[in-house]
C-alpha cells in the first residue's frame, strides 16, 4: 500500500502542475493564428488591388485629391 500512496502523491503533484500551466502555450498558438489570418488578409487585399477596376478607382481618388489644392 505504500507504493499506492507514493503513486497517488505523484499524480496529485502532476495534476496540480498541469492545472497551473495548462495555458502556457496559448499565446504562441494565438500569435500563429493571427499571423496566418493577417497573411491571408494581405493576400486577399493584394488580389483586390491588382484588379483594373480598383486600380482605376484609386487613381481617380488620388487625382481628385491632388487637384483640390
Amino acid at each position: 500500500m505504500r507504493w499506492a500512496r507514493t503513486a497517488r502523491r505523484a499524480l496529485e503533484t502532476r495534476w496540480r502542475t498541469l492545472r497551473r500551466t495548462a495555458e502556457a502555450g496559448m499565446a504562441t498558438a494565438e500569435y500563429a493564428i493571427a499571423t496566418l489570418a493577417a497573411a491571408g488578409f494581405a493576400g486577399l487585399l493584394l488580389l483586390i488591388l491588382r484588379s483594373n477596376e480598383v486600380r482605376g478607382f484609386l487613381l481617380g481618388i488620388i487625382r481628385q485629391a491632388l487637384q483640390v489644392g
